[in-house]
């Protein structure tokens, strides 16, 4: 099954029904994909889902996502510091290398930098690729 790592902006972006991107967030409702977290992650969809929405919708999708069978949790047991321009982003690329992710879907431009590393490869994919990717399998 595919493997990936959703930037925060992504998730939040298809929590709604009305969102052009709640596609993304009904293919994993529909274990379309493996969704890989870490805590670190989790810990930064709620702070930015109860900023944009509710603690309410914060809990519910976190419980959502914590209840998928297509959930992965991941323990970080290395920082690479791949991500110097916003080292906040880094949980998300030490997470795609521990999960050995297929993608990293993400819109944030600070995640160029992966097209310049060599080691260790992780695929950043924006989310209209992604769905290009879902379409396919």
């Amino acid at each position: 099954m595919l493997r990936i790592v959703l930037d925060t902006n992504v998730l939040v972006a298809s929590i709604s029904q009305k969102s052009p991107y709640h596609w993304v967030w009904q293919a994993f409702v529909q274990g379309k994909y493996e969704l890989c977290v870490t805590s670190d992650i989790l810990d930064e969809y709620a702070e930015i889902i109860e900023r944009y929405f509710s603690v309410e919708d914060a809990e519910n999708t976190l419980n959502q996502i914590m209840m998928g069978k297509n959930v992965v949790q991941i323990i970080r047991y290395y920082e690479w510091n791949a991500i110097e321009q916003d080292p906040d982003d880094n949980k998300f690329f030490d997470c795609a290398v521990a999960a050995n992710a297929h993608y990293l879907v993400s819109e944030d431009k600070h995640f160029n930098i992966l097209k310049k590393i060599p080691f260790p490869s992780i695929t950043r994919i924006k989310t209209l690729e992604f769905k290009e990717v879902l379409s396919e399998i």
